[in-house]
């Protein structure tokens, strides 16, 4: 095991000034580009509830990551780390994925990722806010520019203007759990390793999740075709955990502003794969759309203090 993922290791600085920290979250931002599509597949069919796909799905993820824990004997963690794991679960283990659920449940996948969008600036501010990174004002004006680049590709794909629903309500809140968990496990990973924080909060959140899991096979005990088993099991495996594993390690290398910023393509990603999986058209403006959104995220992941 390599020093930067022992669970005994503290720190609180950046692993590394290298940009490998962006190639990282590069990859787990295209992990989680196929969670709205696969999302939506699975609640569309009827046969499995949002509750059931929403807590469901960590239930995969900590039996995986309570095997790897035991597995490869993890130092367990200790004092506030446990208070600070709960935050990261409530966020990303319970707060984002029960809560796109039901948004997804009354909505499509291209409106997702309208409100989705907004998530590398707001888990700036929320980087800015908790690890207290500076980044200048070139990485503000990019970050801005690339938030109002992503809604508009989203509107451009025939979204049309979002009005304030509640299915929007629901993203809304999603966005804001989910990066202030993006921001409390990338600082946790520096000091417990990437794949053992998103681990540690599975196990933690598992008892409230199994919990969820089992009043909503009693309210509707899942069916589905392949397809949709197919789709939550991604979920499971890859959105709940690997992806995880790869995008927190990316935080962890930082600086944690400008990692959030590849994020910035996961609205591209998901639409095109929303036209590929859900059968959505593909034109000329997406791909202006996603080339502009594109240079946006360059921009912001190269500026740094000025």
């Amino acid at each position: 095991m390599r020093i930067e993922d022992s669970a005994t290791l503290i720190v609180s600085h950046p692993l590394s000034t290298r940009p490998t920290g962006l190639w990282w979250g590069l990859l787990g931002v295209f992990a989680f580009s196929f969670t709205v599509p696969f999302t939506r597949i699975a609640v569309s069919g009827g046969g499995m509830s949002p509750l059931f796909v929403g807590a469901g799905r960590a239930v995969i993820a900590a039996t995986i990551a309570a095997a790897a824990l035991w597995l490869t004997r993890q130092l367990r963690p200790h004092g506030r780390q446990w208070a600070r794991l709960a935050v990261v679960a409530g966020g990303v283990v319970l707060g984002f994925p029960v809560l796109t659920a039901y948004a997804l449940t009354i909505t499509s996948a291209s409106h997702a990722a309208v409100v989705i969008a907004v998530l590398p600036a707001v888990t700036a501010v929320m980087a800015v806010l908790r690890g207290h990174e500076r980044p200048g004002r070139r990485f503000w004006i990019a970050a801005i520019a690339g938030a109002v680049a992503a809604v508009a590709f989203a509107i451009v794909r025939g979204v049309g203007t979002p009005s304030l629903g509640w299915a929007d309500l629901l993203l809304l809140g999603a966005v804001v759990a989910c990066a202030i968990g993006y921001a409390e496990g990338g600082l946790l990973s520096r000091e417990l390793g990437s794949w053992q924080t998103i681990s540690w909060a599975l196990v933690l959140a598992a008892p409230v999740m199994v919990v969820l899991t089992a009043v909503a096979v009693i309210q509707l005990p899942p069916t589905g075709s392949a397809l949709e088993w197919g789709a939550f099991g991604y979920l499971g495996a890859v959105s709940m955990f690997l992806g995880f594993v790869v995008w927190y390690r990316g935080l962890a290398i930082g600086p944690m502003a400008q990692v959030s910023q590849v994020q910035l393509a996961q609205p591209v990603m998901t639409i095109c794969w929303a036209a590929l999986l859900l059968g959505e058209h593909v034109d000329a403006a997406t791909v202006l759309g996603g080339a502009a959104v594109i240079c946006c995220a360059l921009l912001a992941v190269r500026a740094r203090n000025s």
